[in-house]
């Protein structure tokens, strides 16, 4: 079966671009932030120099390390739901579940092995660049140098590794286990997700104002809170639909693709719930805080700083990875509809009919995204600012917002809105040709 594989990605490259492009950009942010251990660790290194550079590893290592399973587990998922028909066709041939298995995860597992060796060379120059912006701003040493070791080496190739292999093992499982009773492991696990998000945002008013952690428990709460908000995506696709107030042939067959898609379009509202949560969360909070020491006319202690810069760089990875996940999940969904818009056409619908289904598809997962997205980042931002400044609700919150939105919906419908349009250059009879 490996010998298998191997032959499949050859004949077929195009199929692994997108997992080729999480991967790399997963182990270039996983090396790049894991140098930082390297270099901490190094002779004559100050103390506070190895905590500030041990911290950025830390944290920003482990949001690398869940943003590159997800991401490549998003674009794994629709490419074994794609090819559905052809792993029935191995197992008519005589082929074994464990053997498709082996299959799929040996081609997950190469692939990722060539992004993460690419993503050596980048995350060199991105250590080089993230330790001369902590130089910067005076929170490490200038004597400090750069250092790229097995630390940053092996946790980039073998992180990357095991990703891609857990996410290629979990979604061919999904495809080739029996119908049946599903979802009970991932229904369970949202709940819990969302009990304990609700508890973190909670335990904010067990601090004061002056704590220097006050900002960790509504940020985790807010994350947890739309973990479980997106492992709950298939449902609300099948639920939030069918109430939004839309009229005429084009919202009334976005809804009824929406619910009947629910679950090969479940990443792509995942991914969208998260990226609007935590972006919103933390810069809104970030901003709160900033403008609190600065009316106080206090000077930020290093700890701040190093907060402040962490914020910023986990939000700016997340802005990153969401896009990289966003476009390849709408671009591989929407290419793979080619035969459907053909019948389409065919049956009489126009271009601009079949880009207005398409458009209001995305519209309403990008509103429905942003809706509990928001709900996870305000329950997050409101007790954050009532202990920190006694508001509700923070002026800062508005600009945040509303960029972020943007992002999301420019991403959204420009990624499905354009790949439509260069399926729907196809003739319409060569388009149903195409092997569904």
């Amino acid at each position: 079966m490996f010998v298998l594989a191997m032959r499949s990605i050859r004949h077929r490259p195009g199929r692994f671009l997108a997992t080729l492009l999480s991967a790399f950009l997963g182990a270039t942010i996983i090396m790049t932030f894991n140098s930082m251990h390297d270099t901490a660790a190094q002779d004559g290194v100050d103390s506070v120099s190895a905590e500030t550079l041990s911290t950025a590893a830390g944290v920003v290592g482990g949001y690398g390390t869940l943003l590159v399973f997800f991401a490549v587990a998003s674009t794994l998922t629709v490419n074994v739901r794609q090819r559905a028909a052809e792993l029935e066709l191995l197992r008519c041939s005589g082929a074994t579940p464990a053997q498709i298995k082996r299959m799929v995860v040996g081609e997950a597992v190469a692939v990722a092995l060539v992004g993460a060796a690419l993503a050596i060379g980048p995350a060199m120059l991105g250590g080089r660049a993230l330790l001369e912006v902590f130089r910067d701003s005076g929170q490490v040493a200038r004597s400090v140098d750069h250092s790229f070791g097995p630390v940053a080496l092996m946790t980039g190739v073998d992180i990357t590794l095991l990703a891609a292999a857990g996410a290629a093992f979990l979604a061919v499982r999904r495809a080739t286990r029996p119908g049946g009773r599903r979802g009970g492991a991932r229904k369970v696990l949202a709940y819990a997700a969302l009990v304990l998000g609700a508890a973190s945002v909670c335990s904010t008013f067990a601090f004061s104002a002056a704590d220097e952690a006050l900002m960790a428990t509504p940020a985790y709460g807010s994350i947890l809170l739309s973990v479980g908000f997106a492992l709950l995506a298939p449902r609300l696709l099948k639920g939030v639909p069918a109430r939004l107030p839309l009229s005429g042939a084009s919202g009334w067959l976005a809804v009824r693709n929406l619910r009947e898609r629910a679950g090969h379009l479940a990443g792509i509202l995942m991914s969208l719930i998260l990226f609007t949560a935590v972006s919103t969360a933390t810069l809104t909070m970030q901003a709160v805080e900033s403008d609190a020491v600065a009316a106080s006319g206090r000077v930020k202690s290093v700890d701040a700083k190093n907060l402040e810069t962490l914020n910023f760089t986990v939000v700016g990875i997340i802005v990153v990875f969401v896009c990289v996940m966003l476009v390849n999940s709408l671009y591989a969904a929407t290419t793979y509809r080619v035969r459907e818009f053909g019948q389409q056409r065919l049956a009489g619908a126009t271009p601009g009919q079949v880009l207005g289904v398409v458009g209001a598809e995305g519209l309403i997962l990008t509103l429905t995204g942003v809706l509990f997205g928001t709900v996870a980042a305000l329950a997050g931002i409101v007790p954050f600012t009532v202990v920190r400044t006694d508001a509700v609700l923070p002026g800062q919150v508005f600009g945040v917002w509303i960029a972020v939105v943007s992002v999301a919906a420019a991403v959204t419908l420009g990624t499905s809105l354009g790949t439509a349009r260069r399926v729907l250059r196809a003739p319409a009879v060569r388009a149903v040709a195409v092997t569904a």
